[in-house]
Protein backbone atom coordinates (compact mmCIF):
# COMPACT_ATOMS: atom_id res chain seq x y z
CA UNK A 1 0.00 0.00 0.00
CA UNK A 2 2.82 2.33 0.73
CA UNK A 3 4.25 1.80 -2.69
CA UNK A 4 1.07 2.69 -4.32
CA UNK A 5 0.61 6.18 -2.21
CA UNK A 6 3.99 6.58 -3.24
CA UNK A 7 3.26 6.02 -6.43
CA UNK A 8 0.27 8.48 -6.35
CA UNK A 9 2.14 11.39 -4.52
CA UNK A 10 5.00 11.27 -7.42
CA UNK A 11 3.00 11.88 -9.90
CA UNK A 12 1.40 15.13 -8.32
CA UNK A 13 5.00 15.86 -7.99
CA UNK A 14 5.73 15.06 -11.09
CA UNK A 15 2.99 17.86 -12.45
CA UNK A 16 4.42 20.63 -10.60
CA UNK A 17 7.72 20.05 -12.13
CA UNK A 18 6.66 19.58 -16.28
CA UNK A 19 4.40 22.31 -15.05
CA UNK A 20 7.51 24.52 -13.96
CA UNK A 21 9.15 22.84 -16.96
CA UNK A 22 6.58 24.35 -19.54
CA UNK A 23 6.31 27.26 -18.06
CA UNK A 24 10.37 28.03 -18.10
CA UNK A 25 10.39 26.99 -21.70
CA UNK A 26 7.14 29.29 -21.93
CA UNK A 27 8.64 32.66 -20.88
CA UNK A 28 12.30 32.10 -21.64
CA UNK A 29 11.81 33.91 -24.82
CA UNK A 30 10.95 36.74 -23.21
CA UNK A 31 14.26 37.89 -21.88
CA UNK A 32 14.84 36.50 -18.68
CA UNK A 33 16.45 38.27 -15.49
CA UNK A 34 19.52 36.35 -13.33
CA UNK A 35 16.73 36.43 -10.51
CA UNK A 36 14.17 35.21 -12.58
CA UNK A 37 15.82 31.70 -14.33
CA UNK A 38 17.04 30.93 -10.55
CA UNK A 39 13.45 31.03 -9.40
CA UNK A 40 11.91 29.11 -12.06
CA UNK A 41 15.09 26.92 -11.83
CA UNK A 42 14.61 26.08 -8.03
CA UNK A 43 10.87 25.67 -8.59
CA UNK A 44 11.61 22.74 -11.65
CA UNK A 45 13.94 21.35 -8.48
CA UNK A 46 11.85 21.89 -5.30
CA UNK A 47 9.27 19.39 -5.25
CA UNK A 48 11.58 16.54 -6.23
CA UNK A 49 13.89 17.70 -3.01
CA UNK A 50 10.51 18.16 -0.94
CA UNK A 51 9.49 14.52 -2.22
CA UNK A 52 12.76 12.85 -1.45
CA UNK A 53 12.69 14.36 2.60
CA UNK A 54 8.83 13.74 2.22
CA UNK A 55 9.79 9.80 2.04
CA UNK A 56 12.88 9.72 4.25
CA UNK A 57 11.30 11.22 7.01
CA UNK A 58 8.44 9.11 6.79
CA UNK A 59 9.23 5.92 5.32
CA UNK A 60 9.23 3.97 9.02
CA UNK A 61 6.14 5.87 10.20
CA UNK A 62 2.45 4.72 9.91
CA UNK A 63 0.76 4.86 6.91
CA UNK A 64 -1.95 8.22 7.71
CA UNK A 65 1.48 9.74 8.89
CA UNK A 66 3.40 9.17 5.50
CA UNK A 67 -0.08 10.21 3.61
CA UNK A 68 0.11 13.35 5.35
CA UNK A 69 4.18 13.76 5.34
CA UNK A 70 3.96 13.80 1.69
CA UNK A 71 0.69 15.90 1.34
CA UNK A 72 2.20 18.30 3.42
CA UNK A 73 5.02 18.52 0.83
CA UNK A 74 2.95 18.92 -1.69
CA UNK A 75 1.51 21.55 -0.58
CA UNK A 76 4.98 23.39 0.40
CA UNK A 77 5.93 22.56 -3.15
CA UNK A 78 2.33 24.13 -4.53
CA UNK A 79 2.59 27.07 -2.65
CA UNK A 80 6.39 27.94 -3.93
CA UNK A 81 5.14 27.72 -7.40
CA UNK A 82 2.22 29.78 -6.86
CA UNK A 83 5.19 32.53 -5.41
CA UNK A 84 7.18 32.29 -8.35
CA UNK A 85 3.92 32.29 -10.92
CA UNK A 86 3.16 35.86 -8.95
CA UNK A 87 6.73 37.37 -8.94
CA UNK A 88 7.08 35.97 -13.12
CA UNK A 89 4.02 37.91 -13.85
CA UNK A 90 5.01 40.63 -11.75
CA UNK A 91 8.83 40.48 -13.77
CA UNK A 92 7.18 39.95 -16.76
CA UNK A 93 4.79 42.78 -16.69
CA UNK A 94 7.30 45.25 -15.13
CA UNK A 95 9.52 44.61 -18.69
Amino acid sequence: MTGFITGLAGLAYAYLIWNAIAFLIGVAPFGLQAMDWVALLFAAVLPALVFTAAIVLARRRPLWQFIIALLAGLGLSAVFWLNVLSYMMRSIAMA
